[in-house]
């Protein structure tokens, strides 16, 4: 399936109206904090309760949309083991919407015989015992015999779910669940360096300014065969669940395909093609990952500096490639650690160990090489990952401290120092990928988000009473703190960026004006914070 531009489109425009879902879930880990029906925030969350039990509305007029699919889709039926979202989504897209006599659910390409064609594969063998179990709770909600018919309505829906659900994120980059949408979005084809991105609006308020379409099938595609379903259940669900809309991060011609990232792609080569594999069983052919030799951008993610170390060697490439393979283990070990432990001080002193340090000891299996030293370069992918755990952690420490008692001048200090070193590596992630979207323009949603990380958590740092709490204490010349509140009126930037993205209206100028501007006001303030 393919997705064309039907006019010229500049860079900075929705290409799509918003989009609703034909189907969405909550992760399981979100079902007592959020709302099932719209996806905001529950102003109080619930207690954690086990699975299966009745998802929770922030409104009545939420409960009224779905509650109704919910009870009637047989996720009830499933066994606690056995939730997840995308069995959720799977039902409730086969409850509200009809298959076509191609067997395609909303004209959804589902992908079945591909995915379920490796029969010893993890994930052949995953569809085949969800769908069973599926089946299962179809059979016992229609009150008819578990058949193969069933199995494989179970089995299309599911593959369908798998092969077009698309992660939904909060403002904050979250993971809330996940939501499948029509053609309109799911027929736009991957690329690793893509010309448009998606955002998702959350908010119950549509927005009541004109949207137009300005993609359309392939003319060769057809229609697929969509058959939406007009029962009940798709109606009531009609303009509820996260919402979608495409927008242009290039130039697009009439007639060119537009194209959208399936996957992180400030990643490297091998580990998108893997995910790309692994997930969707396709092998990306896009211009990025046919550049050979590699691009600088994909060279840059994977690049690792090495010390005492003879490239002419025989073991030379063994010996990259398992100092690869240890700091990506390395790196892992300790972000997932922090992730389930919740040690930010142990995280931020390993992570910065392995940046400052990289790896020595561990290669001593190889006497030959023992005194080869390798490091992550600064734009290597594994060193943004660690720039965003390290911001993150100094900033759970500041938050810590100041929660102990924020009274005590000397924790007031060190919050205050380790806000610093959180704005710094925030600031570190946005330079970063700055400089490599100065070569590859795709990365540009990725940069913005991290250029209004990073001016928030200046902005937070500016305005902070640590300042003049130095100035008191003698550990800062008055007139560098004063010189701190470098305009901060003027850094409202943030919110006109904010405003031209939510309303659809900014253009390439304005993009270049305000990022200017902010570029501009960020060196002044950095310049007398550090």
């Amino acid at each position: 399936m393919e997705m064309r531009s039907s006019e010229e489109i500049e860079i900075g425009r929705d290409i799509t109206p918003t989009l609703t879902p034909l189907t969405f879930s909550l992760h399981d880990s979100n079902l007592n904090t959020h709302c099932s029906a719209c996806f905001s925030p529950l102003s109080s969350p619930s207690p954690s309760i086990p699975i299966p039990n009745p998802l929770i509305y922030c409104s009545p007029p939420c409960s009224a949309a779905l509650s109704p699919l919910h009870h009637a889709s047989a996720e009830t039926l499933l066994p606690s083991s056995a939730h997840s979202s995308h069995l959720r989504a799977a039902l409730r897209l086969l409850r509200s919407h009809r298959p076509s006599p191609s067997f395609r659910l909303a004209g959804l390409l589902s992908n079945r015989r591909i995915l379920t064609s490796h029969h010893h594969d993890h994930v052949s063998e995953r569809i085949r015992l969800d769908a069973t179990v599926m089946a299962e709770a179809i059979a016992e909600q229609r009150a008819v015999p578990h058949d193969d018919a069933v199995l494989e309505e179970a089995t299309i829906a599911l593959c369908a779910v798998l092969t077009n659900a698309v992660e939904v994120h909060d403002n904050e980059g979250r993971a809330l669940g996940i939501a499948v949408f029509d053609p309109t979005f799911s027929w736009i084809n991957h690329s690793c360096s893509p010309n448009a991105c998606y955002r998702f609006i959350l908010s119950s308020f549509p927005s009541n300014e004109p949207e137009l379409l300005r993609i359309a099938p392939h003319p060769q595609m057809g229609s697929g065969g969509v058959c939406v379903s007009s029962d009940e259940f798709a109606k009531e669900m009609l303009g509820y669940g996260p919402r979608l809309v495409v927008r242009s991060i290039k130039k697009i011609k009439k007639g060119e395909e537009v194209t959208v990232a399936y996957t992180d792609i400030l990643q490297t080569k091998a580990t998108r093609q893997w995910e790309l594999w692994s997930k969707y069983r396709f092998v990306c052919c896009c211009k990025r990952c046919s550049d050979l030799p590699l691009s600088y951008v994909d060279h840059a993610l994977q690049e690792i500096s090495a010390f005492s170390y003879d490239s002419t060697s025989s073991y030379s490439m063994f010996l990259k490639d398992m100092a690869d393979r240890r700091l990506t283990e390395c790196i892992d070990d300790v972000i997932s650690e922090y992730l389930s432990v919740g040690d930010p001080e142990s995280c931020r002193d390993k992570l910065e160990k392995i940046l400052t340090q990289g790896l020595n000891e561990q290669l001593e299996d190889i006497k030959e090489k023992s005194d080869s030293k390798f490091m992550l370069h600064p734009l290597n992918h594994h060193s943004l990952t660690a720039y965003t755990t390290l911001a993150s952690a100094y900033k759970v420490c500041a938050s810590d401290l100041l929660s102990v008692d924020s009274d005590i001048d000397i924790n007031q200090l060190k919050a205050f120092d380790m806000s610093r070193t959180s704005a710094a590596y925030s600031l570190l992630l946005a330079g970063a990928t700055h400089h490599l979207f100065n070569s590859e323009s795709s990365l540009i949603a990725s940069v913005a988000n991290f250029w209004i990380g990073a001016g928030e958590s200046l902005l937070f740092l500016s305005r902070s009473s640590g300042w003049s709490m130095r100035v008191n204490l003698g550990l800062m010349v008055p007139n560098l703190a004063s010189a701190i509140k470098f305009k901060l009126s003027k850094c409202s930037l943030i919110d006109r960026i904010r405003t031209c993205i939510s309303n659809g209206q900014i253009n390439s100028s304005d993009f270049e004006n305000v990022s200017s501007e902010f570029i501009y006001y960020v060196s002044n303030i950095t310049q007398k914070v550090w």
